[in-house]
Protein backbone atom coordinates (compact mmCIF):
# COMPACT_ATOMS: atom_id res chain seq x y z
CA UNK A 1 0.00 0.00 0.00
CA UNK A 2 1.19 3.80 -0.72
CA UNK A 3 2.51 5.83 2.23
CA UNK A 4 0.16 8.58 1.07
CA UNK A 5 -3.20 5.93 1.54
CA UNK A 6 -1.53 4.51 4.26
CA UNK A 7 -1.21 7.74 6.16
CA UNK A 8 -4.81 8.58 5.41
CA UNK A 9 -6.36 5.41 6.95
CA UNK A 10 -4.19 5.83 9.81
CA UNK A 11 -5.42 9.70 10.32
CA UNK A 12 -9.13 8.43 9.25
CA UNK A 13 -8.80 5.44 11.93
CA UNK A 14 -7.44 8.66 13.74
CA UNK A 15 -10.43 10.43 13.50
CA UNK A 16 -13.33 7.83 14.24
CA UNK A 17 -11.71 6.91 17.55
CA UNK A 18 -11.34 10.63 18.69
CA UNK A 19 -15.16 11.10 17.47
CA UNK A 20 -16.24 7.87 19.76
CA UNK A 21 -14.25 9.33 22.54
CA UNK A 22 -16.07 12.82 22.33
CA UNK A 23 -19.67 10.78 21.83
CA UNK A 24 -18.83 8.68 24.63
CA UNK A 25 -17.95 11.84 27.33
CA UNK A 26 -21.12 13.52 25.92
CA UNK A 27 -23.42 11.27 26.62
CA UNK A 28 -21.43 10.62 29.95
CA UNK A 29 -22.12 13.82 30.69
CA UNK A 30 -25.58 14.00 29.20
CA UNK A 31 -26.87 10.73 31.11
CA UNK A 32 -30.58 10.87 33.31
CA UNK A 33 -28.22 10.99 37.04
CA UNK A 34 -30.75 8.30 38.35
CA UNK A 35 -31.00 7.51 42.07
CA UNK A 36 -28.24 9.24 44.57
CA UNK A 37 -27.94 9.41 47.99
CA UNK A 38 -27.68 12.45 49.87
CA UNK A 39 -25.63 13.63 52.90
CA UNK A 40 -29.26 12.81 55.07
CA UNK A 41 -29.27 9.10 54.03
CA UNK A 42 -32.35 10.30 51.59
CA UNK A 43 -32.18 8.16 48.19
CA UNK A 44 -33.00 10.50 45.77
CA UNK A 45 -34.47 9.45 42.18
CA UNK A 46 -33.85 12.07 38.88
CA UNK A 47 -34.94 11.77 35.70
CA UNK A 48 -32.73 14.00 34.38
CA UNK A 49 -30.31 16.50 34.57
CA UNK A 50 -31.80 20.02 36.23
CA UNK A 51 -32.35 22.58 34.48
CA UNK A 52 -33.66 24.63 37.07
CA UNK A 53 -31.92 24.88 40.58
CA UNK A 54 -32.58 26.99 43.46
CA UNK A 55 -30.22 27.15 46.23
CA UNK A 56 -30.69 28.75 49.79
CA UNK A 57 -27.14 27.56 51.23
CA UNK A 58 -24.20 30.28 50.40
CA UNK A 59 -21.84 27.65 50.06
CA UNK A 60 -23.83 24.98 47.65
CA UNK A 61 -24.54 28.26 45.60
CA UNK A 62 -20.89 28.52 45.34
CA UNK A 63 -20.12 25.28 44.17
CA UNK A 64 -22.79 25.50 42.06
CA UNK A 65 -21.03 28.49 40.18
CA UNK A 66 -17.35 27.13 40.04
CA UNK A 67 -18.81 24.31 38.17
CA UNK A 68 -20.24 26.91 35.66
CA UNK A 69 -23.52 26.33 36.60
CA UNK A 70 -25.13 30.06 37.45
CA UNK A 71 -27.27 29.84 34.29
CA UNK A 72 -29.02 27.11 35.87
CA UNK A 73 -29.77 28.79 38.85
CA UNK A 74 -33.18 30.57 39.42
CA UNK A 75 -33.11 31.47 43.04
CA UNK A 76 -30.61 31.89 45.96
CA UNK A 77 -30.83 33.36 49.49
CA UNK A 78 -30.47 36.62 50.61
CA UNK A 79 -27.01 35.80 52.16
CA UNK A 80 -25.36 34.26 48.95
CA UNK A 81 -23.06 37.00 48.03
CA UNK A 82 -20.47 35.42 46.15
CA UNK A 83 -19.94 35.36 42.92
CA UNK A 84 -20.77 38.71 42.32
CA UNK A 85 -23.76 37.24 39.64
CA UNK A 86 -25.08 35.22 42.61
CA UNK A 87 -26.64 38.59 43.95
CA UNK A 88 -28.08 39.42 40.62
CA UNK A 89 -30.11 35.80 41.37
CA UNK A 90 -34.17 36.10 42.16
CA UNK A 91 -33.87 35.72 46.37
CA UNK A 92 -35.92 33.22 48.28
CA UNK A 93 -35.26 34.64 51.42
CA UNK A 94 -33.29 33.52 54.12
CA UNK A 95 -30.77 30.97 54.82
CA UNK A 96 -32.61 30.06 58.21
CA UNK A 97 -36.09 31.09 56.76
CA UNK A 98 -36.58 30.57 52.99
CA UNK A 99 -40.08 31.16 51.90
CA UNK A 100 -41.40 27.66 50.83
CA UNK A 101 -43.78 29.72 48.42
CA UNK A 102 -41.21 31.79 46.19
CA UNK A 103 -39.65 28.40 45.58
CA UNK A 104 -42.40 26.83 44.43
CA UNK A 105 -42.73 30.24 42.18
CA UNK A 106 -39.97 29.58 40.75
CA UNK A 107 -40.87 26.19 39.76
CA UNK A 108 -37.06 24.39 40.48
CA UNK A 109 -36.25 21.18 39.13
CA UNK A 110 -34.31 20.74 42.10
CA UNK A 111 -34.00 22.42 45.50
CA UNK A 112 -30.62 22.12 47.32
CA UNK A 113 -30.11 22.82 50.48
CA UNK A 114 -28.39 22.02 54.13
CA UNK A 115 -30.74 19.65 56.09
CA UNK A 116 -30.79 22.94 58.69
CA UNK A 117 -33.89 24.16 57.95
CA UNK A 118 -37.53 22.25 58.34
CA UNK A 119 -39.71 23.72 56.70
CA UNK A 120 -37.91 22.68 52.88
CA UNK A 121 -39.27 18.87 53.78
CA UNK A 122 -42.63 20.55 53.01
CA UNK A 123 -41.50 20.79 49.38
CA UNK A 124 -41.75 17.11 49.05
CA UNK A 125 -45.64 16.92 49.09
CA UNK A 126 -45.31 19.72 47.10
CA UNK A 127 -44.11 17.50 44.27
CA UNK A 128 -40.52 19.33 44.13
CA UNK A 129 -37.53 17.49 44.67
CA UNK A 130 -34.63 18.40 47.18
CA UNK A 131 -31.07 17.34 47.76
CA UNK A 132 -29.53 17.68 51.37
CA UNK A 133 -25.90 18.72 50.96
CA UNK A 134 -23.92 18.81 54.64
CA UNK A 135 -20.60 18.13 54.60
CA UNK A 136 -18.74 16.87 57.51
CA UNK A 137 -15.01 17.49 56.49
CA UNK A 138 -13.41 18.32 53.60
CA UNK A 139 -13.56 15.14 52.24
CA UNK A 140 -17.69 15.42 52.60
CA UNK A 141 -16.78 19.49 50.19
CA UNK A 142 -14.62 17.05 48.10
CA UNK A 143 -17.46 14.67 47.49
CA UNK A 144 -20.36 17.58 47.43
CA UNK A 145 -18.40 19.19 44.16
CA UNK A 146 -18.00 15.56 42.84
CA UNK A 147 -22.07 14.94 43.30
CA UNK A 148 -22.85 18.20 42.08
CA UNK A 149 -21.25 17.42 38.73
CA UNK A 150 -22.56 13.92 38.39
CA UNK A 151 -26.86 15.38 38.67
CA UNK A 152 -25.87 18.09 36.86
CA UNK A 153 -23.82 17.05 33.69
CA UNK A 154 -20.35 18.89 34.64
CA UNK A 155 -18.53 15.60 35.99
CA UNK A 156 -15.27 16.73 33.84
CA UNK A 157 -15.40 20.44 35.18
CA UNK A 158 -16.05 19.17 39.08
CA UNK A 159 -13.22 16.28 38.56
CA UNK A 160 -10.91 19.69 37.45
CA UNK A 161 -12.12 21.37 40.41
CA UNK A 162 -11.38 18.56 43.35
CA UNK A 163 -8.11 17.82 41.63
CA UNK A 164 -7.27 21.44 41.95
CA UNK A 165 -8.26 22.03 45.75
CA UNK A 166 -6.67 18.29 46.27
CA UNK A 167 -3.09 19.92 45.35
CA UNK A 168 -3.97 23.08 46.98
CA UNK A 169 -4.90 21.13 50.59
CA UNK A 170 -1.68 18.66 49.90
CA UNK A 171 1.02 21.77 49.39
CA UNK A 172 -0.42 23.38 52.80
CA UNK A 173 0.17 20.19 54.64
CA UNK A 174 3.76 19.60 53.05
CA UNK A 175 4.57 22.96 53.96
CA UNK A 176 3.83 22.58 57.73
CA UNK A 177 4.38 18.86 58.03
CA UNK A 178 7.54 19.30 60.10
CA UNK A 179 6.93 22.77 61.50
CA UNK A 180 5.95 23.72 65.36
CA UNK A 181 2.26 24.20 66.13
CA UNK A 182 1.60 26.82 67.89
CA UNK A 183 -1.87 27.18 69.96
CA UNK A 184 -4.32 28.86 68.11
CA UNK A 185 -7.64 31.23 69.52
CA UNK A 186 -10.48 31.66 66.78
CA UNK A 187 -12.55 34.55 67.64
CA UNK A 188 -15.85 33.94 65.79
CA UNK A 189 -17.64 36.33 68.28
CA UNK A 190 -16.50 38.59 71.01
CA UNK A 191 -19.76 40.93 71.70
CA UNK A 192 -18.75 40.03 75.43
CA UNK A 193 -15.04 40.21 75.55
CA UNK A 194 -14.67 38.11 78.72
CA UNK A 195 -16.95 35.22 76.93
CA UNK A 196 -15.85 35.64 73.43
CA UNK A 197 -17.46 33.09 70.96
CA UNK A 198 -14.68 30.22 69.42
CA UNK A 199 -14.61 27.29 66.90
CA UNK A 200 -14.48 23.68 68.58
CA UNK A 201 -14.49 20.22 67.16
CA UNK A 202 -16.72 18.99 64.87
CA UNK A 203 -16.08 22.73 63.04
CA UNK A 204 -14.44 23.21 59.59
CA UNK A 205 -12.42 26.22 61.70
CA UNK A 206 -10.76 23.00 64.02
CA UNK A 207 -10.02 21.12 60.85
CA UNK A 208 -8.76 23.94 58.99
CA UNK A 209 -6.47 25.09 62.46
CA UNK A 210 -4.89 21.95 62.45
CA UNK A 211 -4.32 21.15 58.67
CA UNK A 212 -2.59 24.90 58.83
CA UNK A 213 -0.19 23.28 61.58
CA UNK A 214 -2.11 24.90 64.38
CA UNK A 215 -3.40 23.19 67.71
CA UNK A 216 -6.68 24.80 67.89
CA UNK A 217 -6.96 25.62 72.45
CA UNK A 218 -10.30 24.67 71.85
CA UNK A 219 -9.69 21.33 70.33
CA UNK A 220 -11.59 19.53 73.68
CA UNK A 221 -14.28 21.73 73.77
CA UNK A 222 -17.81 20.33 74.12
CA UNK A 223 -18.92 21.69 70.61
CA UNK A 224 -18.35 23.19 67.59
CA UNK A 225 -19.14 26.33 68.36
CA UNK A 226 -18.84 27.66 72.14
CA UNK A 227 -17.82 30.62 74.55
CA UNK A 228 -14.57 30.56 76.53
CA UNK A 229 -14.24 31.69 79.73
CA UNK A 230 -11.93 34.25 80.56
CA UNK A 231 -10.11 31.49 82.67
CA UNK A 232 -10.14 29.28 80.17
CA UNK A 233 -8.51 31.18 77.71
CA UNK A 234 -5.93 33.03 80.33
CA UNK A 235 -4.66 29.41 81.24
CA UNK A 236 -5.08 27.68 77.35
CA UNK A 237 -2.31 30.99 76.52
CA UNK A 238 -2.95 30.83 72.16
CA UNK A 239 0.28 32.40 70.69
CA UNK A 240 -1.91 33.13 68.14
CA UNK A 241 -5.47 34.81 67.81
CA UNK A 242 -7.39 34.35 64.75
CA UNK A 243 -10.06 36.70 63.90
CA UNK A 244 -13.06 36.13 62.33
CA UNK A 245 -14.43 39.59 59.55
CA UNK A 246 -17.67 39.49 58.40
CA UNK A 247 -18.87 42.13 55.21
CA UNK A 248 -15.16 43.13 55.39
CA UNK A 249 -14.95 43.91 58.88
CA UNK A 250 -13.40 41.81 61.65
CA UNK A 251 -16.08 41.55 64.55
CA UNK A 252 -13.41 42.79 67.30
CA UNK A 253 -9.91 44.50 65.74
CA UNK A 254 -6.88 43.49 66.50
CA UNK A 255 -6.78 47.06 68.15
CA UNK A 256 -9.25 46.63 70.55
CA UNK A 257 -8.03 43.20 71.55
CA UNK A 258 -5.16 44.65 73.01
CA UNK A 259 -6.69 47.35 74.59
CA UNK A 260 -8.99 44.35 76.23
CA UNK A 261 -7.15 44.40 79.74
CA UNK A 262 -7.58 41.04 80.69
CA UNK A 263 -6.02 40.00 77.24
CA UNK A 264 -3.01 41.89 77.19
CA UNK A 265 -1.14 39.01 79.32
CA UNK A 266 -1.83 36.49 76.46
CA UNK A 267 1.33 35.37 74.75
CA UNK A 268 -0.74 36.52 71.08
CA UNK A 269 -1.73 39.92 72.85
CA UNK A 270 1.75 40.60 74.01
CA UNK A 271 3.44 39.17 70.89
CA UNK A 272 1.45 41.15 68.44
CA UNK A 273 0.26 38.15 66.33
CA UNK A 274 -3.35 38.28 65.87
CA UNK A 275 -4.33 37.94 62.31
CA UNK A 276 -7.74 38.51 60.61
CA UNK A 277 -9.23 36.36 58.04
CA UNK A 278 -12.72 36.54 55.70
CA UNK A 279 -15.42 34.33 57.67
CA UNK A 280 -16.98 33.10 54.58
CA UNK A 281 -13.63 31.50 53.83
CA UNK A 282 -13.57 29.46 56.41
CA UNK A 283 -16.82 28.69 57.64
CA UNK A 284 -18.62 27.81 54.51
CA UNK A 285 -18.12 24.36 53.63
CA UNK A 286 -17.56 24.88 49.38
CA UNK A 287 -14.38 25.57 47.04
CA UNK A 288 -13.09 28.85 48.57
CA UNK A 289 -12.51 26.96 52.15
CA UNK A 290 -9.17 26.14 50.54
CA UNK A 291 -8.29 29.51 49.89
CA UNK A 292 -9.61 29.80 53.47
CA UNK A 293 -6.71 27.06 54.74
CA UNK A 294 -4.43 28.77 52.88
CA UNK A 295 -5.20 32.40 54.43
CA UNK A 296 -5.14 30.56 58.18
CA UNK A 297 -1.46 28.71 56.99
CA UNK A 298 -0.43 31.91 56.52
CA UNK A 299 -1.22 33.88 59.96
CA UNK A 300 -0.18 30.75 61.52
CA UNK A 301 3.09 30.14 59.86
CA UNK A 302 3.86 33.76 58.28
CA UNK A 303 7.69 32.50 58.01
CA UNK A 304 6.68 29.26 56.00
CA UNK A 305 4.13 31.65 53.44
CA UNK A 306 5.53 34.93 53.44
CA UNK A 307 3.40 38.17 53.94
Amino acid sequence: MPKKVKATALISVLLICSLAVIAAVVACDNAAPGTITDDDGREVYLESMPQRIVSHVPSITEILFALDLGDKVVGVSDYCNYPEEATEKPKVGGYFTPSIERIVELDPDIVLTDGHVADIAQLEGLGITFIVLQPEDMDGVLSNIELLGEITGRQQKASELISDLEERIDAVAAIVENAPRPRVFHVYDATDPTKPWTAGPGSFVDALISLAGGENVAAQAQGPWIQFSMEELVNSDPEIIVVDAMMGTAVISPEEIKRITTWQGITAVKEDRIGVVDGDLVSRPGPRIVQGLEEMAKIIHPELFGD
